[in-house]
């Protein structure tokens, strides 16, 4: 099983207009964060449109919906679902027209208090058509607008009512505005291209429209742009600790970007060296499992002088969408999805390095896959700590029974992966995995304590 999350935020507001194109190539740049639906909203002339669906951006979008989307501002998001289904209605961003005009609101994130929320709104009346706490955020803004002079101000006193994993790009017929929650879960940095003002989930889709990183957003602090202005509100910063998740290092974001100041790549790299410094093994060869155990793995080579090799490949058309109704179906898909290079492996002791081991059911089956192609031994690395609560946060880590670590000793499974050994990074040597982070971490599906109640 892979872990997913939740979404990727890119919102651009730029006066010379393509904001459409612009948040575009932003969205596939952020492809990785979210791919069973995408949408982008725009501003032109203090005018709201927008167009959404499920599926991938390339396939969502074509030039003639970008040409009729393009404005001088623009949200985009692309969605993977944890709360609320994976239902056309509940594709991002969400748009609303209300006394005051019109929001589109783009969230990264999972909120803690959503029944609270949805109880508190429903009482006075309100009608939810989608089943997301996203809607729950965006109602609030709007309502609190009714009683405020500026859509800054209704962001300003929603969010305080909020608790949990929130990161947001809201736009109004004016302005745009970034925020980030109090504790920092979710990543969001800022950039900029001329006059353009750029936010995006992760530095690379900054890079990849051409824009230079700037900064990335404190806890707590709200960023407002209008027009060439930029202001920054730090009301909600004061007290602030970051708690990031730590798992975004270990798999979510991509490897050429840098979160908290720390490579991604060279974090995964240190993971693999902190694995092989606690775990020295003899073996002949040291593989990934594509994509995100790749740099651990060279980390891991790197350090125990083990030759490199790349013992798996992906198929780079089958997506994390791919349709697995059970179990018959996901084992083939692994078969479908990945091939071992028998000229790489046959007759060899094989280090096999993954990001994390969830049910261990992939991973067993991966495991098959080199023996049938030769390999004399497979030891199995994991750079992530064994899972053993869920996440309340944006991660759609599962329940406790669902979790192999919760249920079976480290012995059991490494007999029912079909290893020759099994071994974890340790929450010890994770929290040195990212040496130049200026930020704290949320470790809470390792440990099962959290930054906040839940």
């Amino acid at each position: 099983m892979s872990i997913h999350e939740e979404c990727g935020l890119f919102g651009i507001s730029d006066p010379h207009g393509d904001c459409a194109r612009t948040t575009y190539y932003g969205l596939y740049a952020l492809q990785h964060r979210g791919q069973e639906a995408c949408g982008i909203a725009t501003i032109n002339q203090r005018v709201l449109s927008f167009h959404k669906d499920v599926g991938l951006v390339g396939d969502v979008f074509h030039p003639d919906v970008l040409d009729r989307l393009n404005g001088t501002m623009a949200v985009g998001h692309v969605r993977y679902a944890t709360t609320g289904g994976g239902q056309r209605e509940n594709a991002q961003p969400l748009t609303l027209k209300y006394v005051k005009g019109t929001l589109a609101v783009a969230h990264n994130g999972n909120l803690v208090n959503t029944a609270e929320l949805r109880t508190f709104f429903e009482y006075r009346g309100a009608i939810f058509q989608t089943t997301t706490d996203s809607e729950l955020i965006a109602y609030a803004i709007a309502q609190e607008r009714l009683r405020c002079a500026s859509a800054e101000e209704a962001v300003c006193r929603a969010v305080k009512g909020l608790r949990g994993a929130f990161s947001l790009l809201v736009m109004s017929p004016q302005k745009l505005i970034a925020v980030r929650d109090p504790w920092g879960f979710r990543p969001l940095c800022m950039g900029r291209r001329g006059d353009a003002v750029i936010f995006a989930s992760e530095s690379c889709a900054l890079h990849a429209v051409g824009a230079q990183f700037e900064r990335e957003l404190d806890p707590g602090e709200i960023v407002v742009v209008e027009g060439t202005q930029v202001r920054s509100i730090r009301e909600n910063c004061q007290g602030s600790s970051s708690h990031m998740c730590i798992f975004e290092y270990i798999y979510f974001a991509r490897p050429d970007s840098v979160l908290c100041g720390q490579s991604v790549h060279l974090a995964r790299r240190n993971a693999g060296r902190l694995l092989a410094r606690e775990f020295p093994v003899e073996a002949d060869v040291v593989i990934g499992v594509p994509d995100s155990g790749l740099d651990a793995a060279m980390g891991f080579a790197e350090e125990s002088g083990i030759p490199y090799g790349v013992g798996l490949v992906k198929n780079r058309y089958i997506g994390r969408t791919f349709i697995t109704p059970d179990q018959e179906s996901r084992e083939q898909a692994v078969r479908i999805k990945l091939g071992a290079l028998a000229s790489c492996v046959a007759g060899k002791r094989v280090v096999m390095v993954d990001d994390s081991i969830v049910r261990g059911t992939t991973s067993k089956q991966i495991v098959s896959l080199l023996r049938e192609a030769g390999a004399t031994e497979v030891h199995m690395y994991s750079s992530a700590p064994p899972f053993i609560a869920p996440c309340y946060f944006g991660t759609d880590i599962p329940d406790r029974d669902a979790l192999i670590a919760c249920n079976y000793t480290q012995e059991e499974m490494r007999e029912m992966i079909g290893a020759d050994s099994l071994h974890f990074l340790s929450l010890e040597a994770l929290h040195q995995i990212a040496p130049q982070a200026d930020c704290g971490f949320c470790d809470g599906c390792f440990t099962g304590k959290y930054p906040i109640e839940v």
